[in-house]
């Protein structure tokens, strides 16, 4: 027989652990809550930002800043920062000064308290400064650039008539791994599948026009080119020209294009812009920003040219 005290006790000492089990996976559980919605610590440290907007992206809630030095904690350069500010991605555009406060908390930093100003050189009323720039439509027919390639030699945007021609734009010190280095590394991966078939490769040419032309001398550029498609000394530039040329000539070919760039001590802010071009000289398509994929390029430069074909077999 048991008393009503010992029943009791057994009853609290057989439970006591499973009710410490359930308080241990409460706690944790707002532990985690709190992870998925970090805020700002009484050790979080806060910093006085300024700089030039990059890109922004409005999914991710990330803003590419340009910033100045950082006085106690950073050096000037060119960063994405998270944004807190969510009515700031409607206002915010690539070449927009900003001011902001950095939180640095010990997992985690962003921005919060974000002020915008528009920039010196864009026209008043313009929300984007790209839009100040000329935006080629499908069908334009492109003009005849001169531009210097990697060997000092000449070259006329017309010399591509009769092969579908993709350029982008890049620099070589571009500090950015998702913006020069990408534009590079995807016009790499074009080049490799253009080579697996020797009728498309004959009939296109791929084109990367630096934004840098007071660094990015023609042998900075074959010294680049050979690097990033990984020949080295047995690159020949027969498919892939890297060119630099006048800056005005330069500034006009990248503004054609609807890329806007601004120089920033060391560091060159820009917008990113590749475009294909038909055989006949005329616009066939943009791609904006960083988003396309190779594979995708390829498909496009292939439909171009069938269709190319059939329209040469139907004039016959």
């Amino acid at each position: 027989m048991y008393d009503a005290s010992t029943l009791r006790n057994g009853f609290w000492r057989n439970r006591l652990p499973l009710y410490a089990l359930i308080f241990l996976i409460s706690v944790v559980s707002l532990a985690c809550n709190r992870q998925q919605q970090p805020e700002a610590t009484t050790q979080a440290k806060r910093y006085d930002l300024k700089g030039k907007v990059v890109s922004v992206d409005k999914e991710k809630k990330e803003v590419t800043i340009a910033h100045e030095e950082i006085k106690g904690y950073m050096p000037a350069m060119t960063m994405p920062f998270k944004l807190k500010d969510e009515w700031a991605f409607d206002v915010l555009a690539p070449g927009s000064r900003v001011g902001a406060t950095l939180v640095v908390d010990a997992n985690s930093f962003w921005l919060e308290g974000i002020a915008i100003s528009m920039t010196m050189d864009e026209p008043t009323g313009l929300k984007n400064p790209m839009d100040a720039a000329t935006k080629p439509k499908i069908g334009d027919e492109v003009p005849d650039f001169s531009l210097i390639n990697q060997d000092g030699k000449p070259v006329k945007l017309h010399q591509y008539r009769g092969k579908a021609l993709l350029l982008t734009f890049i620099y070589t010190r571009c500090p950015l791994p998702e913006y020069c280095t990408l534009m590079s590394n995807n016009l790499n991966e074009v080049n490799k599948a253009l080579e697996g078939s020797t009728n498309i490769q004959a009939r296109t040419h791929l084109l990367s026009i630096t934004i840098d032309p007071a660094y990015d001398t023609p042998k900075v550029l074959r010294s680049y080119g050979a690097s990033t498609t990984g020949k080295f000394a047995q690159e020949n530039f027969a498919h892939w020209d890297f060119v630099t040329g006048k800056p005005e000539e330069i500034k006009r070919t990248a503004e054609y294009f609807g890329l806007t760039y601004f120089e920033e001590k060391d560091q060159i802010t820009h917008s990113l812009r590749t475009a294909l071009i038909a055989p006949d000289g005329k616009v066939h398509k943009v791609y904006p920003g960083n988003e396309w994929n190779p594979a995708d390029v390829v498909k496009d430069i292939q439909s171009l040219l069938g269709d190319s074909d059939q329209k040469a077999q139907e004039k016959k």
